[in-house]
């Protein structure tokens, strides 16, 4: 049945004319690659439009991913204020979302600490969500701790509340976006194990736990905003009737150019299927922890964001 359903996807992407030619991979950085672009150049900030499946709805908004590499203490898993020998450097990434449903914001952002060496390291050591909007705020945290994620969880929802529990660790959605940006190729593809991404899990009220998933890489027709050519991740897990494409340059520095999340919306007893889609609109490099003063608000006009806000 899996395959089926790929085979129509990629049916429908070929007559869509998406996708190029045959399955292909993408060439991973070298270490000096690696190491000119992101460690002297401060953080790679993308905006992108956004259009949110929420309550049955789409949603116009904002998203920002935020890449930057840090040093973090293994013990505490927290940035090292004074890097040493034993931390350990990870990719970082801030991914948030703000966008109205109805007359009330939402703003959520997701966390994802991967570490450098992942040949060493395969999975984040650690990777939070928060939301606010006007009902409440939720909060995500998964630790890894040995060969399991310790994950806390807090709600204003009575039948989530709060929450201490032990997953299997797999690699997890959340820690795909890192691992575009490190090394695109050792994207599995096939049939393996998924955590379900913690935005997700959150908007749905579902639990997180390892499922199963298929996915494949491929190249397409489109290109970035700097003009490269795009490669298409797309993942199907099964057990939601969900599909997450993730669009990203096929050369290094492999910016991620855009995204679609496609699954049935149970709002009010419907099951529409909705897609979030994103599309990357401004891309600056900076040292941004630098930029605070009011004299700095310019920039947001090279990330395209409303200085107003």
């Amino acid at each position: 049945m899996r395959r089926v359903i790929f085979f129509c996807i990629a049916w429908v992407a070929m007559a869509t004319g998406v996708v190029a030619h045959a399955q292909s991979k993408p060439i991973n950085p070298t270490i000096d690659q690696f190491n000119a672009y992101w460690y002297p150049k401060g953080a790679e900030i993308s905006r992108f439009t956004l259009e949110q499946a929420r309550y049955g709805e789409i949603h116009q908004g904002d998203a920002v991913l935020i890449f930057v590499t840090e040093s973090m203490n293994p013990a505490l898993q927290v940035k090292a204020d004074r890097p040493g020998d034993g931390d350990i450097p990870v990719l970082k990434l801030n991914a948030t979302r703000t966008f109205f449903t109805g007359i009330y914001p939402y703003s959520v952002m997701t966390s994802v600490f991967s570490p450098v060496d992942f040949q060493k390291r395969p999975f984040p050591l650690k990777i939070t969500f928060s939301g606010q909007e006007w009902c409440g705020q939720v909060w995500t945290q998964l630790n890894l701790r040995g060969t399991t994620y310790q994950v806390h969880s807090y709600s204003y929802f009575e039948t989530e509340a709060d929450q201490t529990m032990t997953i299997a660790t797999a690699l997890s959605e959340d820690a795909l976006w890192n691992r575009i940006r490190m090394a695109p190729a050792t994207l599995p593809e096939g049939r393996f194990q998924l955590i379900p991404g913690t935005l997700y899990s959150r908007f749905r009220h579902t639990r997180l736990a390892p499922q199963p998933a298929e996915a494949e890489l491929w190249s397409i027709r489109k290109k970035s905003l700097e003009g490269l050519p795009l490669m298409a991740y797309r993942v199907h897990m099964s057990q939601d009737d969900r599909t997450l494409t993730i669009f990203f340059e096929a050369e290094f520095p492999h910016r991620i150019q855009g995204w679609e999340d496609t699954y049935p919306d149970d709002f009010r007893g419907g099951r529409p299927r909705l897609t979030t889609r994103a599309e990357r609109t401004h891309t600056l490099m900076t040292d941004y922890w630098n930029k605070n003063r009011n004299t700095d608000r310019s920039l947001l006009d090279k990330l395209g964001i409303d200085r107003r806000r």
